[in-house]
């Protein structure tokens, strides 16, 4: 599937039957296979039981009513309500259980699916849309659910019973059957043509309901931007277009449902009106019985139904199969980041790092983002990156972590490949802290333990008097239990990233990689933080990424990246005695501070 259709509001909701797909979800059925042929036979008990009974309505209308016969009247009323029982039981059984049969199928392939989804390498989410992605765990899974919970026994149950009512309609008079079903053409007609209208009616009403949710969402998350600017008016009107889209599909959804449905049962109410003219004229010949026709007409509305079922299976049939094309193609993903066959776990580290020579761009049409980068950095080095934005500085920390594979080259850690080494052994030994840290829901204490479960309580604290967490931890009344809600929305900008800080330290990485890591705290917090990170640096090898140079002038190596190479390296002292791009770029930054500081003080 193209980057187009992902990005697309007009994803196809229906696709033609794929024949492999449905073999690849019946994969899905077959744990479950036992449990399936029990309710499918539950399912033909249930609809041979519903078939007796217009069979026995007529007998009883002709041996009992007409006869006087109260025995057979008793008789057949507790039959009718023995069958109405057993069938409410069976009725009971066949729910349950597909009920449950469906959920645990939707359930593993949910479970597939987000298990696969944390696999997949970083180019799979560059530009695919998060709300896209979750809809095929949750909206595609659904759909196929529904077939699969559905459908299917639906499609058995129903073309059975058709059959069976077809059978039963031919052997009771051939003559008569043929006449009931001369309206066939013209519902044939009636749900061919205008049933998949239908189906692509609300399949417009529920793209446009995702518009909606689409538009929700952002302007949830944007909200200090948009009442920042004064722009609630013109969301407003945004989505008072969107909100009339919706109203107005669902509207021509259900005006064109409330015009087929009354027109299939005329039709049907035509066949039983020809029913009933020849059917009494042979009634007054007494040639039939009145409880034959009786019966023939009961069996005759019946027939309708499966008729019906069967055209909405098949809508939802082919909007599994769509569902299924956008499931099995995010399955069918193979990660580009992966173990090797023989990748092994990588040795305890020291924090040597070696770039002979790498390269590395995004796509085969896409142009080099690093190029040459030779750089070979000793343990317990601090390297610090600078240079303009889109240089490249981010992309050499995330090829040495394996976000990314180098293009070209080797890097290597200790003198271990880090391609042929196992991706968790190699992570677990590398710790990350970046500009816009993630803090998941849970307590303070649970994401501080996110990268190191088993850490004593002690180490804990210690992490967190590092960093300086201890002191507005003690500010909540439940202290490291403190719930920090989504996205740690309870904790200001600043104390997520401190806790962002904790958590890495706690892991106890060997390479530490600070990804503008300061930049969203003030000035005395991130004082703080150089000044405990100064202890917690001492023999782990760091990267640096910082615009503000300042930070950076304690650093054993600066590296100066620029258009994708490195253009300048050595210390602070030394790369300002070159009068190169890192003195122009220290200069620059220190009038503007002179000339802001003056600024303030007058």
């Amino acid at each position: 599937m193209s980057q187009v259709e992902w990005d697309s509001d007009n994803e196809l909701e229906e696709k033609p039957f794929n024949k492999a797909y449905m073999k690849r979800l019946f994969r899905y059925l077959l744990p479950y296979r036992k449990v399936l042929a029990f309710v499918a036979v539950i399912v033909l008990v249930n609809m041979a039981l519903s078939l007796a009974e217009p069979l026995l309505l007529g007998y009883i209308i002709d041996e009992g009513i007409r006869e006087g016969n109260f025995a057979v009247i008793h008789w057949i009323g507790f039959s009718l309500l023995a069958i109405r029982l057993v069938s409410w039981l069976l009725g009971y059984l066949h729910t349950r259980f597909i009920n449950f049969t469906g959920q645990r199928i939707l359930f593993d392939l949910r479970q597939q699916l987000f298990n696969h989804l944390q696999t997949l390498s970083f180019r799979f989410f560059d530009g695919r849309p998060a709300g896209k992605i979750m809809s095929r765990i949750t909206n595609d899974t659904n759909a196929i659910g529904e077939l699969i919970n559905g459908g299917l026994i639906t499609i058995v149950m129903e073309v059975t019973h058709l059959f069976g009512i077809v059978a039963i309609l031919l052997w009771m008079d051939w003559q008569l059957a043929l006449l009931s079903f001369a309206t066939m053409p013209f519902l044939y007609l009636i749900v061919v043509k205008l049933q998949p209208r239908i189906e692509g009616a609300y399949s417009r009403s529920r793209r446009t309901m995702s518009a909606i949710n689409g538009n929700l969402n952002e302007t949830i998350q944007g909200i200090r931007v948009i009442q920042a600017f004064s722009r609630q008016g013109v969301n407003n009107g945004r989505f008072d277009t969107l909100n009339t889209n919706n109203k107005q599909a669902y509207m021509r959804a259900a005006t064109l449902e409330n015009t087929v449905w009354p027109l299939v049962e005329l039709i049907g109410m035509l066949g039983t009106c020809i029913v009933v003219w020849f059917g009494a004229m042979r009634v007054m010949d007494e040639t039939l019985t009145l409880g034959f026709i009786m019966a023939f007409i009961n069996y005759l509305w019946r027939f309708w139904g499966p008729i019906s079922a069967l055209s909405k299976v098949y809508s939802q049939l082919l909007s599994a199969m769509a569902s299924a094309e956008r499931i099995f193609e995010v399955l069918d993903t193979e990660p580009e980041v992966k173990d090797r066959s023989n990748a092994k776990a990588m040795d305890p580290i020291q924090g040597e790092v070696v770039f002979d020579n790498v390269s590395f761009r995004y796509g085969e049409d896409k142009p080099e983002v690093l190029s040459g980068i030779q750089l070979h950095v000793k343990p317990g080095q601090r390297v610090a990156l600078v240079g303009p934005t889109g240089a490249g500085k981010s992309t050499i920390v995330n090829l040495l972590m394996r976000f990314y594979d180098a293009t070209g080259g080797r890097i290597r850690i200790d003198g271990q490949d880090v391609k042929e080494v196992t991706l968790e052994s190699l992570r677990r030994q590398i710790g990350i802290v970046l500009q816009d840290s993630f803090i998941f829901s849970g307590t303070i204490e649970e994401n501080l333990r996110y990268g190191n479960e088993d850490a004593t309580d002690e180490a804990l604290k210690l992490a967190a008097h590092h960093v300086r967490i201890d002191q507005f931890v003690s500010q909540f009344p439940d202290g490291y239990q403190t719930q920090v809600e989504e996205r740690g929305s309870k904790l200001s900008v600043g104390q997520r990233q401190l806790l962002a800080f904790g958590r890495v330290l706690l892991s106890d990485p060997r390479i530490l990689i600070l990804d503008e890591a300061t930049s969203s705290v003030d000035t005395e917090t991130e004082q703080h933080i150089q000044a405990a990170l100064n202890k917690v640096l001492e023999g782990r090898t760091a990267f640096i990424i910082a615009h503000r140079l300042s930070t950076i002038r304690d650093a054993d190596l600066i590296l100066v990246v620029r258009d994708g190479r490195i253009a300048e390296q050595g210390s602070h002292e030394e790369l300002m005695g070159q009068d190169g791009v890192y003195k122009k770029l220290y200069m620059t930054q220190y009038e503007m501070q002179q000339s802001l500081a003056v600024k303030t003080g007058a």
